[in-house]
């Protein structure tokens, strides 16, 4: 007889088989450097903040094997996350080590922690795989980016993509993406901004709902396996990030697989020590933040399935 967790995992509340993503591929390993951060933004979907241990920094040590194990799964691309990467110690060495083989993605708020390390990112211009950039700009206005970030980091998320771009660096840019904006027009501002600091107009942005911070329970309306085949296709539920990547967090001092970037603050999507192992498990789309996923088209990657 299954437990009322088991039941919870597999059931709606009502009974309902629960939706749920069967992975085909390891496109992408997420490799999330630890929770710890130099800003304290209030909307951080992960919780970071300075000090923060929630997630641990991770080393070259942690991270190789990983990269290691992937390689001989099929990676095709390598992305890091955070808190904010450049305050970890070791970040510059694990970038450089995943860059001989694949084209590595680094998301970052651009502020001054990575200024500061200029130095050395410029080193990696001429790594044999190319390293890109994703930089956090919520809003396409600085009063409103530096509300919620603290002043002073807009003007350095845009020196940040200027001098990267410059450097002959691939950027891209995150923003945020308020409830029945017009997403248009907002695109248009945020084209206007990179036009004004002399950065390509035909830049990614990549938007996001409101996830939500760490442990929040939210009423969202269940995915049911129904939802899954009556409004996804195969091609659709491919896209899902969970159906092509994984990612690996630290915590209590050990490595974990998780079935995707949004989810480490429930250890239901913990999927063991390995990729080999976590490759075959079903996820199933229980999480508050899943719906985003549904509903959005939400996606941490850059890349389809």
């Amino acid at each position: 007889m299954l437990t009322h967790t088991e039941t919870s995992w597999l059931q709606t509340d009502d009974g309902t088989l629960r939706g749920w993503i069967q992975p085909h591929a390891l496109d992408e390993l997420w490799l999330h450097t630890g929770t710890a951060c130099n800003l304290s933004c209030p909307f951080c979907l992960e919780g970071s903040r300075p000090g923060d241990n929630r997630l641990q920094r991770i080393t070259l040590k942690d991270a190789r094997p990983f990269i290691e194990e992937a390689l001989t799964l099929g990676v095709r691309q390598f992305s890091f996350t955070g808190g904010e990467p450049f305050i970890v110690r070791d970040f510059v060495r694990i970038l450089e080590y995943a860059s001989r083989y694949r084209p590595c993605l680094v998301l970052t708020n651009g502020s001054e922690a990575l200024l500061k390390r200029l130095h050395q990112i410029a080193r990696l211009k001429d790594a044999p795989q190319p390293v890109s950039f994703r930089i956090s700009i919520d809003f396409p206005d600085q009063a409103r980016h530096d509300a919620g970030r603290g002043p002073g980091s807009f003007a350095q998320a845009l020196e940040s993509l200027r001098t990267l771009h410059g450097l002959g660096f691939g950027i891209s840019l995150a923003r945020q993406m308020p409830v029945d904006e017009d997403g248009i027009s907002v695109d248009a501002a945020f084209r206007s901004l990179l036009a004004a600091n002399g950065l390509p107009t035909t830049t990614r942005i990549v938007t996001f709902p409101d996830f939500g911070t760490p442990g929040e329970t939210r009423s969202v309306p269940a995915i049911t396996s129904d939802c899954m085949t009556r409004y996804q296709t195969e091609e659709t539920r491919r896209a899902f990030m969970c159906a092509f990547s994984k990612m690996v967090v630290k915590q209590a001092g050990e490595m974990r697989v998780y079935a995707c970037t949004l989810v480490d603050d429930d250890p239901d999507y913990d999927l063991g020590r390995t990729l080999a192992t976590a490759m075959p498990t079903r996820v199933m789309l229980r999480h508050q933040r899943c719906y985003s996923c549904f509903r959005y088209g939400s996606s941490c990657s850059e890349l389809t399935g």
